[in-house]
Parts: structure tokens; sequence; C-alpha cells
């Protein structure tokens, strides 16, 4: 049997958009509440019911939401140009070697706008 299986994490972080044009409200400094969902899909393992342990994809997350929660992300290495969809590839890099399976990473900047990643880069 194969299952999917959903952490969710949030971070407060600023931001600014250097390559939108000029007069761009979101070329100036402002912040979101980030809501990101870190899907991981395979085999349920038999004996124990689960694809495995969410605390898995806490502790690869970890370091991560250290450097992303209440920071400015433009100044971490690779989140120069900060959209959601930028961060979405930056967080796959950083997660796919220590979370096998990953599928799907959501990430929410606004209770209505948000990017759907799959790993797939062109």
């Amino acid at each position: 049997m194969r299952a999917r299986i959903i952490k969710e994490f949030t971070f407060e972080a600023a931001q600014t958009l250097p390559t939108l044009p000029e007069g761009h409200k979101c070329r100036m400094m402002h912040g979101h509440s980030f809501r990101v969902e870190i899907t991981v899909e395979g085999e349920v393992d038999p004996a124990i019911g689960w694809v495995y342990d969410h605390s898995r994809i806490s502790r690869a997350m970890q370091p991560l939401l250290a450097q992303l929660d209440h920071s400015y992300v433009n100044d971490i290495p690779g989140l120069e140009v900060p959209t959601i969809e930028n961060m979405c590839a930056w967080l796959w890099r950083k997660l796919e070697v220590d979370l096998p399976g990953l599928c799907e990473i959501v990430l929410h900047e606004t209770p209505t706008a948000r990017c759907v990643f799959r790993g797939e880069f062109g």
C-alpha cells in the first residue's frame, strides 16, 4: 500500500522582490506569515503501519526553519529573488536528500496565494 504523509510548518519572514518593475508594491520591503506543507509518498511499512515517522520531516526542516524564521530571506544564499516559486525550489533542493519520497512542497505566502512545487526543474 502506498500513502502520502504531509507535515505543515510556519515561519515569519521579510523580503523584497528586486526583479519586479519599479513601482510594484512587492519590490518594497514587506513580510509574510508563510505556511509550508511538505509531502512525502512511499510504501507503508506493514510492520509499523506508516510511510515513515513525521518527526523525520521535522528534523529535516528544523535547520531550514532556523534560517528562514524572522529573517530577511533575500540574505539567504540561493534566495536573492525570493518568490514563492524560487523558495519552493530552494526547499526542495535542501530536503530531497534527507526525505526519500519527497513528492510535493506547497508554500503559502498569504491565505489566498500559494505555490505547488513537485520537483520539476526546467
